[in-house]
């Protein structure tokens, strides 16, 4: 008995459909907690609370029920296995998102991707286009994994712009901190007074972590440190080291400050100037595009005459 391929062809597409589905369901399924996994949240809940700021910031985010469940899951799958993607918990922590959230979205976009290319081979066979077995597979999972790599891009692109951002603020607050040493405040005195100076969510995150430090019992420089090792900014583990080394000498601390915000200013400066060079390039390229397709354009009806 032989099998058209009409049939093979939806077949096919039926299973790819089916093998979304049964992806999204096996995610919201609820996880069995091995006995390694179990005895580490009771460590892990015995111990002292020493999370950031951050971590308070993204435990209060609002999921739906769905995505906090799938979120859940995915994220205790990679604790599980020792997947701790310290750069994506960066890119999150500087933006405000949760892992969970950033997790279901990918499983989201995953699934959709896949329905996408079951979507596109039953369109082909409608239009009566005929595919081999392989393709519609390759389209499936080629889109499934562009699916899932769209999260990923997004947000690594809003995470280098909000560092940007925190970049600028943080030579703002260097500014403002020596100020305030050079009016005889102490060290902690003068974070607190810059960080209530400045406006914009940047300052609002460092005065949230300086109040936090003072309920965490951590020194002011301390708790800049570990934010900076959360959002993944260089500037603000460089002033916890420099605010650790010379805490004591008031003189020393403004003239590094004066020199660090000098610096990043120099840097941000530097940037600004290489992207207007190379948007200045990218304009060069275009306009001798313009050019030669004008030229060719003028040298066509000569050209066809000879030849």
């Amino acid at each position: 008995m032989t099998v058209s391929t009409d049939v093979l062809y939806a077949l096919l597409a039926g299973g790819i459909v089916g093998l979304g589905l049964l992806i999204l369901v096996a995610a919201l399924r609820p996880a069995r907690v091995g006995i390694v996994e179990g005895l580490a949240r009771l460590d892990a809940s015995r111990r002292q609370p020493g999370y950031s700021i951050s971590e308070a910031i993204l435990a209060t985010e609002g999921l739906s029920r769905w995505q906090l469940r799938v979120g859940a899951r995915l994220a205790a799958a990679l604790e599980s296995r020792g997947l701790r993607v310290p750069s994506v918990r960066a890119d999150l922590a500087v933006l405000g998102r949760s892992l969970e959230g950033f997790l279901a979205s990918t499983v989201l976009f995953a699934v959709g991707g896949l329905l996408f290319g079951a979507v596109l081979v039953g369109l082909a066979l409608l239009l009566d286009v005929r595919l081999g077995v392989s393709v519609p597979l390759a389209l499936a999972v080629l889109f499934a994994v562009l699916g899932a790599l769209l999260p990923l891009a997004a947000l690594r692109r809003e995470a280098a712009k909000r560092r940007q951002d925190f970049r600028h603020a943080v030579g703002a607050f260097l500014d403002l901190v020596s100020m305030n040493l050079a009016g005889g405040r102490g060290v902690p005195e003068a974070l607190t007074a810059a960080a209530s100076i400045g406006g914009g969510w940047p300052f609002a995150r460092l005065r949230d972590t300086l109040a936090f430090a003072r309920l965490q019992g951590l020194t002011p420089w301390a708790a800049l440190g570990r934010l900076g090792d959360e959002v993944g900014l260089n500037e603000l583990r460089d002033l916890s080291a420099a605010l650790t080394l010379v805490a004591d000498d008031g003189a020393k601390i403004r003239a590094s400050l004066a020199a660090r915000a000098a610096t990043l200013r120099r840097r941000e400066l530097a940037e600004m100037e290489g992207k207007a060079g190379q948007r200045s390039q990218s304009m060069l390229v275009a306009q001798m595009l313009i050019v030669l397709g004008y030229l060719l354009f003028l040298a066509y009806p000569a050209v066809s005459r000879i030849l």
